[in-house]
């Protein structure tokens, strides 16, 4: 119970991180790398004030599965944020819950867990309802590039999956110290790719506001929401956490709809249903099952 409702908390979280990422004026991988490293540093403080020490033996034994799920958390930042940047919160969010829906389709293979008929025909309804939108995303104005940030946002969903699979492979760290190592190697794999990508400018235009953006962002999201995030998903199975992770694009979509004004059009209603109701049957099917068996 504990691990889903530090899960919910982190999808709560992670839901509303399109309003501080859409108005910060850096590019993506700069934004990307300044959450690994406010993160990083919230959470040392965190780790030394608890007096735990790294625990090397552990971390050999999961090098591998750290480096590969630091790959793809960095990747998800990048083209998450650049999504925002690109196209609605709405929109953005509605193609990067398309994760859960990646996670159902590869745990069989990667997880060995069941696909059964129902969840494949879950899939389908899904991937229907992300054709729905996007085919509201084409049609709307091409200034915004619309599109274009659903694209980045299906990019970012891949990454997303990718993290969620393999961190099930990370064995005896607990959440604290997970989310510490992979954000540290996230700051030092994001440093280079600024540097030869940006030229890492980053303090050429910034101001107040954008400290106090960056500062929410990689404390909240990158340092509290990532430990529940990491610390919840141990407790939970790979197509379980499509159950939750729903809270994610809905928390968005309030805040794009209510507090933003971003419109939503009859398509993109439909999709989005389409999408998240996919998502959820095909995982309380597995809730269901595991259920039954215990």
């Amino acid at each position: 119970m504990k691990e889903k409702l530090y899960f919910v908390l982190s999808m709560i979280i992670f839901g509303a991180v399109g309003v501080f990422a859409k108005y910060i004026d850096m590019s993506s991988s700069t934004i990307a790398f300044f959450l690994s490293l406010i993160g990083a540093l919230f959470l040392s403080v965190v780790f030394v004030w608890t007096k735990q020490k790294i625990q090397w033996g552990k971390l050999k034994k999961n090098v591998v599965a750290l480096l590969i799920a630091s790959v793809a958390l960095s990747g998800n930042w990048i083209f998450l944020f650049q999504a925002y940047k690109e196209t609605t919160i709405a929109n953005a969010a509605l193609s990067y819950y398309f994760a859960p829906v990646l996670v159902i389709m590869l745990s069989p293979f990667v997880l060995k867990e069941k696909l059964s008929v129902k969840k494949a025909v879950c899939v389908v309804v899904a991937l229907l309802g992300l054709f729905f939108i996007l085919q509201n995303g084409s049609r709307m104005d091409t200034a915004g590039h619309h599109l274009l940030g659903i694209g980045y946002g299906l990019v970012a969903a891949g990454f997303y999956a990718v993290l969620t699979l393999v961190n099930k492979f990370i064995r005896e760290l607990d959440g604290l110290e997970n989310t510490l190592l992979q954000l540290g190697m996230s700051v030092v794999m994001l440093f280079p790719f600024v540097l030869f990508t940006d030229g890492f400018h980053p303090f050429s235009s910034i101001t107040g506001n954008t400290v106090l953006l960056l500062l929410t962002l990689g404390i909240v999201h990158g340092g509290v929401g990532f430990y529940l995030f990491f610390a919840g998903m141990k407790g939970i199975k790979g197509q379980s956490i499509a159950v939750l992770s729903y809270i994610d694009p809905l928390t968005s979509l309030f805040i794009s709809a209510l507090v933003l004004g971003e419109e939503m059009t009859v398509y993109q209603l439909v999709g989005a249903v389409m999408l998240l109701g996919s998502v959820w049957i095909g995982g309380s099917e597995g809730e269901r099952r595991r259920g039954e068996e215990s």
